[in-house]
């Protein structure tokens, strides 16, 4: 509308208020002089003013309700009037003389209301007088708040069972009668206001028409609140009139609201017993109409029904509601061909909400719906659609809901087909949903068939999609998700030592394709769940045969070295190490000597070749010595070979402090307590008298360099190694050589040219009172400490 056109239309609805105010107030002057006669008159006037055709429906309303507000008030009047005896018969005739049919007819269903209320007459019979005169009015927009206005004063005289309206036996047939009557009038005026006008306002009028679809909507309501109206009323009479007037009215706005109405104001019981009734109206609708969300509506109410209760299912099996929705559904996809994908996506995603919850032992009915949805995707490729793809991730999620076991999605058939339709970063969505579901129910995953069917469904998340490579990438929620999938991981199990065998080979298969920026998180829960399975392998019945129990360790091990080995194309040296490390400790305990050794020969290559940054370095030293010191399994020609390489490496440390520490430790690796063949003092002497020399040089690099002589932390760290040695019986190591260092650390702490040092102050200390505390134990331990002087 144009501004002139607003403008125009503000004047003449201040005009009309204007108007309706005036005659009002005469009119409430008349009813305080009790004068009858002028009240009828001005009130006439005033509702004169709804005989305009110049005012949109939002403004007609603005005067209408302006109107409705004194007609209540008149409506007060009139009711006094007859407790003053004044005989409601001859008000009901004196109305019907004023000069306009509209100012007529608003009085009559005022006087009517009072007149059903006065119980003079039967109210079937007044109310069927006031529908049928209203035909008066055929304008649309006059028409239809004329109607409402006795739909309104009406509705709570209905002559209903159980109301004090109610009549004789065939009451609730009248009350029902009046209302259908008055919604089908209201229905054709409805639908006439989009045929007026010029072609050029068809969109303007399709607005003011959505404006008023509630005035005929209230109608249904009405209806819905009816005691009277039972299931057999409703399916033989109330539904089969409604569908009528919604199918012959030929319209589509009108159609789509009232079927939405119908579903939404009556109860779930009657639309399960009219159900066929119901979906046989749908093909007979404009095929511009909506029906998909007809149908939708339809079934998530149905479903909300089934899901109140479990003692309503019967009614939805006996009327073999999965079959005649399904059908129905059908119908409307085939006789659509031209429906948007994501329409046949949300038909089907409802379908199987709906069947989830009235079926949920039927898998065969869950695979069946995902049947129909693949026959309808094929050949459309990877969805760009978003709405359609949202819908698809609901529809695949529906199921995971419901069952929370990934095994019942693993069962159907559809389902990773439903699944290739999505763009990959759906399908690394849909994953993502899939790992959660599993983490949060804790579902154990025990075959190599559903480890297989699991990881391709899980594709997006596991290895590089080709339109990943260039979209922007959050470092945040790829290590969520990769976490998530590690978790899962380790989840994997299956009592079965060969099942179990066979899910690693599987998961195997799957994550050495996932690219360097996986690998690191994918590789090490895998190696750390095969490792599992070794350790449950020698806690079996030693009874087996031996050639049995170890075939499958060495087959494990053959595994997890390949594994490793794919994380040199990311590359993390440290971590590849590590995993070595572990794998060599497990086949340790094994009793797998070679391949123990080749563990850790591929470490020794990592650390030389690999691992050049110093820090890195020094972790990886610490690492090799703890672990080469555990290991029971090494004859005495390859543990020399891996000791002598421990030590070298330590004494090649770029700094002198991470030297000595590194050649302390390695004194570790010649006296270990469980085992008589590792006991040699005299190599445990040389480590720590290397390591004495190391820390004097970084003495005097201090002293050369700073002009002090640093810290003595080194020589109470090898203090504490000599004192540990000494206690373990190690003769080489004696009280002298103790006194003597004691006496050293003494010295270096007075010296001027020391620099402070909290910590080596907290650990001298310490190891002091350690010595006391040894001394003060008595026996052989405290003969052994009594002869140190602290």
């Amino acid at each position: 509308m144009t501004p002139n056109g607003v403008e125009d239309e503000d004047k003449f609805l201040a005009s009309g208020v204007a108007g309706i105010q005036q005659n009002a107030f005469h009119m409430h002057r008349a009813l305080d002089s009790n004068n009858l006669k002028d009240a009828l008159k001005y009130s006439a006037q005033m509702l004169s003013e709804l005989r305009t055709s110049r005012l949109s429906p939002h403004k007609y309303y603005e005067l209408y309700m302006r109107a409705f507000d004194e007609l209540r008030k008149l409506e007060m009047f009139f009711k006094e009037e007859t407790k003053r005896g004044c005989s409601i018969v001859e008000l009901y005739e004196l109305v019907q003389h004023a000069g306009n049919i509209l100012p007529r007819l608003y009085l009559l269903c005022t006087v009517g209301s009072v007149y059903i209320k006065s119980k003079e007459a039967p109210a079937k019979d007044i109310l069927k007088d006031l529908v049928e005169m209203c035909r008066g009015i055929q304008h649309p927009l006059r028409g239809l708040f004329l109607r409402s206005y006795l739909s309104q004063v009406s509705k709570d005289k209905l002559p209903d069972i159980g109301s004090e309206y109610e009549g004789d036996a065939d009451t609730v047939v009248d009350a029902v009668e009046f209302v259908l009557q008055n919604f089908t009038e209201m229905n054709k005026l409805w639908v006439r206001m989009q045929h007026q006008g010029p072609a050029l306002e068809k969109m303007k009028r399709e607005k003011e028409r959505s404006e008023l679809r509630d005035l005929v909507g209230k109608n249904l309501h009405v209806l819905s609140q009816i005691e009277g109206i039972d299931l057999e009323m409703y399916k033989e009479t109330v539904l089969p009139r409604i569908l009528e007037q919604v199918v012959n009215c030929k319209d589509e706005i009108a159609q789509g609201y009232l079927m939405d109405c119908i579903i939404q104001v009556f109860p779930d019981e009657y639309h399960l017993q009219t159900l066929e009734t119901l979906l046989g109206a749908c093909p007979q609708l404009q095929p511009s109409v909506d029906i998909k969300m007809v149908l939708a509506r339809l079934m998530e109410r149905l479903s909300n029904y089934a899901a109140l209760s479990t003692d309503v299912l019967p009614e939805f099996f006996q009327v073999e509601a999965f079959a005649k929705l399904n059908s129905a559904i059908g119908k409307v996809i085939e006789a659509q061909e031209d429906m948007p994908i994501a329409g046949v996506v949300t038909l089907y995603s409802s379908l199987l909400t709906f069947t989830l919850h009235v079926h949920p032992d039927r898998l065969d009915y869950v695979d069946q719906i995902l049947g129909a949805c693949v026959k309808k995707l094929s050949g459309k490729g990877k969805l760009k659609d978003s709405i359609a793809t949202k819908q698809i991730v609901a529809l695949l999620s529906a199921p995971l809901e419901k069952y929370k076991d990934i095994d019942t999605a693993l069962k159907l058939s559809n389902y990773p087909h439903v699944m290739e339709h999505l763009d990959d970063a759906t399908s690394k969505v849909m994953a993502n949903v899939l790992v959660q579901t599993i983490l949060k129910n804790k579902t154990c995953i025990s075959t190599d068939e559903k480890v297989e069917a699991l990881f391709e469904l899980m594709k997006g998340l596991i290895r590089d999609l080709d339109e990943n490579l260039h979209d922007e990438f959050d470092e945040e929620d790829f290590k969520e998700e990769q976490n998530s999938v590690s978790r899962l991981i380790q989840m994997l199990h299956n009592d079965d030592p060969e099942e179990m065998l066979k899910i690693i080979c599987t998961v195997k298969k799957h994550i050495v394709t996932g690219g360097p920026k996986r690998l690191p998180f994918t590789v090490p829960p895998l190696i750390f769940n095969s490792l599992k399975l070794v350790r449950r392998l020698q806690n079996q019945d030693e009874n087996a045969p031996e050639e049995e129990t170890s075939a499958i360790p060495k087959k494990i091990f053959q595994i997890l070295n390949q594994i490793i080995e794919a994380l040199s194309s990311v590359p993390v040296p440290e971590l590849a190490l590590r995993l070595y490390l572990e794998c060599a400790e497990a086949a340790n305990d094994s009793d797998l000597e070679p391949v123990a050794y080749e563990f850790f020969t591929q470490a020794y290559i990592l650390y030389e070749e690999e691992i050049s940054d110093s820090k890195a370095q020094v972790t990886a030293i610490q690492l090799i010595i703890g672990t080469l010191q555990r290991m029971h399994i090494f004859g005495v020609e390859n543990r020399d070979t891996l000791t002598h390489k421990a030590t070298g490496y330590s004494a090649k440390l770029l700094k002198k402090p991470d030297q000595c520490k590194a050649v302390y430790s390695c004194a570790h690796l010649f006296w270990v307590d469980d085992q008589d063949s590792i006991k040699d003092g005299e190599r445990v002497l040389l480590c720590l008298k290397r390591a004495l020399r190391i820390a004097n040089a970084a003495q005097q690099m201090s002293n050369a360099t700073r002009g002090s002589s640093g810290s003595v932390l080194l020589f109470i760290e090898i203090l504490n190694k000599y004192l540990y040695f000494y206690e373990k019986g190690v003769t080489q190591i004696t009280v002298a050589s103790i006194q003597s260092l004691l006496e050293l650390i003494t010295t270096e702490m007075q010296s001027e040219n020391k620099t402070a040092d909290p910590a080596a102050d907290a650990l001298l200390a310490s190891t002091l009172r350690y010595i006391q505390f040894q001394k003060d134990k008595g026996g052989a331990v405290g003969e052994k400490y009594e002869s140190i002087k602290s």
